[in-house]
């Protein structure tokens, strides 16, 4: 009957390695406006792939009016920013008009806003450390 205790101690063993590997990203997505598709949210950890390209983390959420919750746990300490867009029609992309502009809600960490684009990734970056992290965005 020793399967019991090694089972245990493999889950403590999984249980205090994915807390040592980082922290808990607790994001509140507000301004969703109707319960129409899902929230797409992306985490990126690379200027250089920020806000189109490969990305470290991503998860999605069904759509509720006014706010939306998502965690994304243990996360590797590092400098991080995040996208996110309403996917009102459930095509799983974010739509643009004809000129490349958005027609679907999105926004951005720290609610960064480009000028002729989105912003950049400094802009919209905040830091992970070993301590949890709440953040709110807006999305327009």
């Amino acid at each position: 009957m020793k399967f019991p205790h090694i089972l245990a101690s493999l889950i403590a063993t999984a249980f205090a390695a994915s807390a040592a590997h980082g922290a808990d990203i607790h994001l509140t997505v507000e301004g969703v406006a109707n319960a129409d598709g899902k929230v797409m949210i992306a985490l990126f950890d690379k200027a250089s792939e920020f806000p189109r390209g490969k990305l470290s983390l991503a998860n999605m959420v069904p759509a509720a009016p006014g706010s939306v919750k998502v965690v994304f746990a243990g996360v590797i300490p590092g400098k991080y920013a995040i996208s996110v867009y309403h996917d009102v029609n459930g095509n799983q992309r974010l739509d643009s008009n004809m000129v490349g502009i958005p027609s679907e809600p999105y926004g951005f960490s720290r609610d960064a806003r480009g000028k002729m684009g989105p912003p950049s990734f400094d802009d919209a970056a905040f830091e992970v450390g070993k301590d949890n992290v709440n953040l709110t965005l807006r999305v327009k």
